[in-house]
């Protein structure tokens, strides 16, 4: 929340009491009523808020579709095609790793998209951060070339930006 807005909205609420009070010292009954209403309003939360840019929502939304769909295929390979399990296979994992990691990629994505509490977001997002990070260091362990590592490097960069706007969106109030 911007403090200059705030910090105007409150300026405006104290010359509101300032001018209530001397209408109140007139004796006006339906004066006193009015100040009150007057301040109340000023102060109230609803009059704080501020849209969220559509630009940033539209992207978010964007790249994390496009990032859902790159995990979500990598897991849908990781489980039926062959030439996927070999790559573990010569990566060093064992068979049931595979298996494990395709089904925690899909649990990730459902979570991405899904309206859950931020933290389970938190923990999603934090979860692919290891896997992408796991697959570099993997693929440049055994000596891999770009064309293998540049998949999850691609995926990474999805990630951060849909991370980054993640949290953007999640300090900002949502519109009124």
């Amino acid at each position: 929340m911007d403090p200059l807005v705030t910090g105007r909205r409150v300026g405006e609420a104290r010359e509101r009491r300032s001018h209530s009070a001397g209408a109140i010292r007139q004796g006006g009954k339906e004066d006193d009523m009015n100040a009150t209403l007057e301040t109340a309003t000023a102060l109230s939360p609803l009059d704080l808020r501020i849209a969220r840019p559509k630009g940033i929502v539209i992207g978010f939304w964007t790249v994390t579709a496009v990032f859902c769909l790159q995990i979500a295929f990598t897991a849908y390979a990781q489980l039926s095609l062959p030439q996927v399990a070999e790559a573990f296979t010569q990566l060093g994992f064992p068979a049931y790793f595979r298996v494990e990691l395709a089904l925690a990629k899909l649990l990730g994505v459902v979570l991405l998209l899904a309206p859950v509490p931020a933290r389970l977001k938190e923990w999603a997002y934090a979860g692919f951060a290891i896997t992408l990070g796991s697959a570099l260091i993997a693929h440049f362990a055994v000596g891999d070339g770009p064309e293998a590592w540049g998949w999850a490097a691609g995926t990474g960069v999805l990630w951060g930006l849909s991370y980054v706007a993640w949290r953007r969106l999640e300090t900002m109030p949502a519109s009124a």
